[in-house]
């Protein structure tokens, strides 16, 4: 059925109505169609209501609404009474998984619960690391279970006494005076506290100040006698947990007024990333995995000095990067660039019939600009339904402007726009969205990431770059993947500080410095997980890998490959191999696929 005529016209009109320049001089029917027809949208219904599911997807949907909803109600950080209240959700849930009949499961149900038994092992693994972290900064906040235990008893719903509570709150910053002395004095002595500890417990009593910012909201006001009591002695209480942070953070972590926060990190060890490499389902020794990374760099130098030499630097390879970098576009050009890059990259896949691309997915893609202080943290896109386009405005330096757009380059972008869009993490979440959304939980870097980076390495081989700064521009990011796994490993084994992963990366990769201090700091600062940043390449080498098992010998074609992956859901890429070659897990399974060893 296709839309009113009316609609049409006035949808046509408006296409006709946008200006167009000659740098994107691209015919209309490139770009994709505002008139498309709503039959167009419609998946077939029939197929849909038939496919079938895994027996345990609404025992995952129940498990992942219930562990948020108690993560809801049991949200006080580092409080032993939610870890002992998580514990007991963790074990019950998997006692009762344990009751299944393993044996009577299908291929789908049986990759669910491994998946499950994988997740809820690693939550208790995780619950135990942070009673770790907790341990190790007691002696620098031990006033921290006084305010977590205020918290909770909010949290009870228990009705507190003013006076007696004021008289608590009035005696707190006394012991956090005393413990800023002792700190000081082992800082005058030689028995100075860890930076990294001082980090984490400057962030987890900044959390901490907050909780307690809520707490009192809660009652002040609305009890006249509760804020009559507290109010005085919860600002000085407020005033000296502020202090004392600020005290944390410049002393011992190093922060100096005016600059940017230095960048320190909380290293998890060798035993931590053994932990998190099973739950990864990687079978290999983070020293493993950074030969792999440093094998791939042999093949990457030889293509980068191949495509140097096309260029005429010879074997300066660096020096052909700077010549590429220096391609930037104008200010004000760069949302026009990625556009078409964008436009390019999903009529090269749906050309050559690699993977199915639904008309809404191709229709609801959006661009926002990046904010200047954003950029301190990603300096390049970041993505998904939306692309957030990193480049200069006319509040940055300018020395931050020419570094912005020398790291941004349409080289550059060319391998990092699809990475975001399509086939990459826009198309991901469209899929995931509508096929066995209840994984979820089981979401891992490794597919997330490393399905974008796959495609990076697909489309150079079937022939995506077209001239030598394409192929520098695609090799560059390929350089970077291969770096994160070295310096991101070789940190949390605390062989490798921030400062010498900034130095790595310009040295060996050929990073603009600040670009190069901001991949660190974003590794660093604790909003991604430890393996996250190896992630990218060895995940992009895991479906690769599977890509050569089945694609290449006949067994599948591209595309059906390709949306077996995205249909099936998020989840470790070894559960993906083995439901893609319909080979059940065991019910005690294992990790052991080496998909790296045959290279």
């Amino acid at each position: 059925m296709k839309v009113a005529p009316l609609t049409v016209l006035l949808t046509v009109t408006a296409t006709l109505s946008l200006p167009c320049t000659a740098q994107s001089n691209r015919t209309a029917a490139a770009l994709p169609a505002n008139t498309i027809e709503h039959s167009q949208s419609v998946p077939d219904l029939p197929g849909l209501s038939a496919r079938s599911e895994s027996e345990l997807a609404s025992v995952v949907e129940r498990y992942s609404a219930d562990r948020a909803a108690l993560g809801r109600r049991w949200d006080v950080e580092y409080s032993p009474t939610r870890r002992a209240r998580f514990r007991k959700f963790y074990r019950e849930w998997t006692n009762g998984l344990e009751a299944f009949d393993f044996d009577d499961l299908s291929l789908e149900g049986r990759i669910d619960y491994v998946l499950m038994r994988t997740e809820l092992r690693y939550e208790l693994e995780s619950l135990d690391r942070e009673e770790t972290l907790f341990q190790e900064m007691a002696p620098l906040m031990p006033f921290a279970p006084t305010l977590i235990e205020l918290q909770e008893a909010r949290r009870r719903m228990e009705i507190p006494d003013p006076r007696a509570t004021a008289a608590l709150l009035a005696e707190l910053p006394s012991r956090i005076a005393k413990t800023r002395d002792a700190v000081q004095e082992s800082l005058n002595g030689n028995e100075a506290p860890s930076r990294i500890v001082a980090f984490r417990a400057a962030r987890a009593i900044g959390s901490m100040r907050g909780g307690m910012r809520r707490w009192h909201e809660y009652y002040a006001g609305y009890d006249p006698l509760f804020t009559w009591w507290t109010s005085d002695p919860y600002e000085k209480l407020d005033t000296a947990l502020d202090d004392y942070v600020q005290f944390l953070r410049s002393r011992v972590v190093g922060v100096k007024p005016g600059e940017d926060e230095p960048i320190v990190g909380d290293p998890i060890g060798a035993d931590g990333l053994r932990s998190d490499l099973v739950h990864e389902m990687i079978p290999y020794t983070p020293a493993e995995l950074i030969a792999i990374a440093e094998r791939e760099f042999e093949w990457l130098d030889q293509e980068m000095l191949k495509a140097s030499r096309d260029l005429g630097y010879g074997d300066d390879w660096k020096a052909a990067l700077e010549h590429v970098k220096n391609l930037a576009v104008e200010p004000g050009k760069q949302t026009e660039v990625v556009r078409d890059l964008a436009y390019e990259a999903i009529e090269f896949v749906k050309e050559r019939d690699l993977v199915t691309v639904p008309p809404l997915a191709e229709e609801i893609w959006r661009m926002e600009m990046m904010s200047p202080e954003r950029q301190k943290v990603s300096p390049f896109f970041l993505g998904g339904e939306v692309i957030q386009v990193s480049y200069p405005t006319d509040a940055m330096t300018h020395e931050d402007k020419l570094m912005s757009m020398r790291g941004n380059n349409p080289h550059f972008s060319r391998a990092t726009v699809h990475h975001e869009l399509i086939p990459g993490h826009h198309l991901q979440g469209f899929m995931t969205s509508r096929y066995n959304a209840h994984r979820r939980p089981f979401s891992t870097p490794f597919w997330g990431e490393g399905w974008a980076l796959y495609w990076e390495m697909l489309l150079w081989d079937l022939g995506f770059p077209q001239t030598p700064e394409d192929r520098i521009g695609m090799l560059f990011w390929r350089m970077h993947r291969a770096a994160r796994i070295i310096f991101s490993l070789s940190f949390h084994l605390e062989r490798m500080t921030p400062e010498e992963a900034i130095d790595f990366l310009v040295d060996r990769v050929g990073h603009e410095r600040a670009n190069a201090t901001a991949e660190v700091r974003r590794s660093f600062i604790g909003s991604y997980a430890p393996l996250y940043q190896a992630a990218y390449m060895l995940g992009g080498m895991q479906i690769r890998a599977l890509r050569e098992e089945l694609v290449g010998s006949g067994r599948m074609t591209n595309r059906e490959f390709h949306d077996a992956i995205l249909q099936g859901g998020r989840m470790p890429i070894e559960m993906v191999r083995a439901r893609l070659r319909g080979e059940a897990p065991a019910r005690d399974f294992r990790s052991s696929w080496r998909f790296a060893d045959s290279r």
